[in-house]
């Protein structure tokens, strides 16, 4: 399971006038502001990007710019793939060691959909258990011994959510190695950077 909320794309207008620095080519932008200062992407600068983006890294240094915020929330065992990408990237998690007691345990808190029935029975108990230990801390916070069974049995399946940070170049990255993975979370994650703003142009570049 894998679920991406409130994702924002910032900065494509500094970016792309930046990618004309090189050759001091502004005067070619057809980019522009509209009244209420909403930016307006031209075709001649979609393209112009574009061209960039197929030449390579060292041209496309514009798209390191282009920045992304996305809030994801996804189980353990895909965050620890996921800090593959940590250059250039940032990322906030919920804390499992200041607040995984605040909350009671149940099915929605762990990645289970691809879970058989005998899977299923195994995990229920195991939440039945993480629950029964979570209560026990909440009701004496100076006995550890419960807080320490919740945390070095908690599985990977449990779901947390992180804010990260990325840019455009990240994406391809990302997008290219594992958009053929056997995770279907990453699945998910491709098929959402495939919707970014001018994705089809800037970052499925080997397509």
């Amino acid at each position: 399971m894998i679920k991406i909320e409130r994702a924002s794309v910032m900065n494509i207008d500094n970016a792309i006038r930046g990618a004309r620095n090189p050759m001091n080519s502004w005067e070619r932008s057809d980019s522009y502001y509209t009244e209420k200062g909403e930016f307006v992407l031209g075709e001649v600068d979609r393209d112009f990007g574009k061209r960039l983006c197929r030449s390579g890294s060292d041209h496309r240094k514009f798209i390191r710019q282009i920045l992304v915020s996305v809030d994801i929330t996804a189980p353990l065992y895909w965050w620890k793939e996921f800090d593959t990408y940590k250059v250039g990237t940032v990322a906030n998690s919920c804390s499992t060691m200041h607040k995984i007691h605040t909350k009671s345990f149940d099915r929605d808190d762990f990645s289970c959909d691809r879970l058989d029935v005998e899977g299923l029975r195994m995990l229920d108990g195991l939440i039945e258990y993480l629950e029964r230990e979570r209560v026990k801390f909440c009701d004496n916070k100076e006995e550890r011994q419960p807080w320490h069974n919740m945390i070095q049995l908690l599985p990977s399946s449990y779901n947390q959510m992180r804010t990260v940070s990325l840019n455009y170049e990240n994406l391809i990255n990302i997008y290219y190695a594992r958009k053929n993975h056997k995770l279907a979370e990453w699945h998910v994650l491709c098929d959402w950077i495939r919707t970014l703003p001018y994705a089809e142009d800037w970052i499925l570049v080997k397509d």
